[in-house]
This record gives C-alpha cells, structure tokens and sequence, in this order.
C-alpha cells in the first residue's frame, strides 16, 4: 500500500508538472520532461538488452549453440565501424547487406499489402464468385443498393488515383473525378485529425481520471496538496524572475 500512494504521489505532481507547461515554459516542466526522457531511453536501453543481445544472441550461441548466429552479430559490429574514421569504410558492406535484404524482404511485403490488398477489397464487395464444379467461376454484380458502402469506396479509390495521374490535363469529366477525389481525401484527412484529436482526448480523460482518483483521503490526497505547491511554486518562479535585470544582447 506504501508503494501504491508514493506512486500515486509522483504519478500526480509529475503531471502536474506537464500540465504547468500550459502556463508557460518553467522548470517544473523541464524537470518533468527531462524525467520522462530520461526514464524513457533507460528503459529502452535494459529492455533492448535483454530481449535483444541475451535472448537473441548470448543464450542462443552459448547455451543452444547456435553459431551461425556469429554471422548477423559481425555484420552488426561492422555498422559500429562509422564511429571509427580509419575503418568507417567498413561499415558500408554492412549497411548495403542490411538495405538489399531490408528492401527485397519489404518491397514484396509491401506491393502485397498496400496494392494488390487494396484492390482487392475495394473490387471484392461488389463481385460474388459463384463456383461450378469447383472449376470455372463466374462473377456476378451484386445488388447496389445493398452495397452502397462498397460502391462509395469503389468511387473514392478510383477518383484518389485518377488525382494523382498527372499524365493527361484535368479538364471536363476529368475534372469533375479529379475533384471528387479531393473530396474523399478531404474526408480521410479530416477523419485522421479526428480519431488523432480523440487519441488525445481519451490520454487526458485517462490523466484527469487518475487526478480525481488521488484526490481520496486514502492517498493522502496528493492531488489537492501538490497542485498547491505547482502553483505556489509557479508564482514564485515568475516573481524571481521579475526581478532579474533583463539580460542584454551585447
């Protein structure tokens, strides 16, 4: 329970300490970020060793005996050569093995799923594959009004890539496709900003939440105390700072 409370403790003047950013710049908040920041890359670092170079490397070779691993491990050292002028050269066999294996593994990766996926989905609704003799196929149109949905799509992704075909003057009935594009990528950005707006709104919901929660007796009420002490602590910074001369640019 001691450990609960001192938690939530630092848990509520550590957001107290961001939110007084909203006030102005101050070192409450630089401590806070520096925090963050700090606690952040540290974390990073012990999780990256011991999922990464234990698990993946060191127990593997030692205990398993896997040494072909050995050879991944040089190719690794070898981009750490950069930081040596003398040997920096080195370096390049590594980063031009790892860019040819990244993009031979990622470019079909990614014309799977981002084209050919795409196309799919949006002609798929709107065609139903009736099989005859489990053989030959034949496709059908659908009822549109009960696919209207995939109808939209279908005239949203056709108008988006006509768009951006450059090849012909957007002039006449290519115009009109060419606007009606613009307007469902207006749609799709303004959806994104909404649902990254929301994104944000539900971690403050999340925030103000836990502030509320902190403010009970059982915790000492940390919420109530330390929002006091950010202010107090605010108005002295500004009032020290009012009485520093200005600082002159010569």
């Amino acid at each position: 329970m001691d450990s609960e409370i001192f938690g939530a403790w630092v848990a509520t003047g550590l957001t107290l300490f961001i939110f007084s950013f909203l006030y102005k710049d101050n070192p409450l908040f630089k401590l806070a970020e520096h925090l963050y920041v700090g606690v952040s890359v540290g974390y990073s670092i012990v999780k990256t060793f011991d999922s990464v170079i234990l698990h993946l490397i060191v127990k593997p070779i030692f205990e398993q005996g896997e040494f072909s691993l050995l050879i991944p491990v040089a190719i690794g050292l070898l981009m750490l050569t950069r930081y040596v002028p003398r040997a920096a050269w080195m370096s390049r066999y590594a980063f031009a093995f790892i860019v040819g294996v990244g993009s031979g593994l990622a470019i079909p990766r990614t014309i799977s799923s981002f084209i050919l996926k795409q196309i799919e989905d949006t002609v798929r609704p709107l065609l139903s594959l009736v099989g005859q003799d489990g053989i030959t196929f034949s496709m059908s149109l659908l009822n549109p009004a009960s696919n209207l949905n995939a109808i939209i799509i279908l005239i949203g992704v056709s108008s988006v890539l006509f768009y951006f075909f450059f090849s012909i003057e957007h002039q006449g009935a290519g115009k009109v496709v060419a606007r009606t594009g613009v307007f469902f990528l207006m749609i799709a950005f303004g959806a994104a900003f909404g649902y990254t707006v929301m994104a944000r709104m539900s971690l403050l919901i999340g925030r103000l939440t836990d502030m509320i929660e902190f403010s009970d007796a059982s915790y000492g009420r940390p919420t109530l105390w330390l929002t006091i002490l950010t202010i107090a602590a605010l108005i002295l910074l500004a009032r020290r700072q009012e009485g520093e001369p200005p600082v002159s640019d010569r």
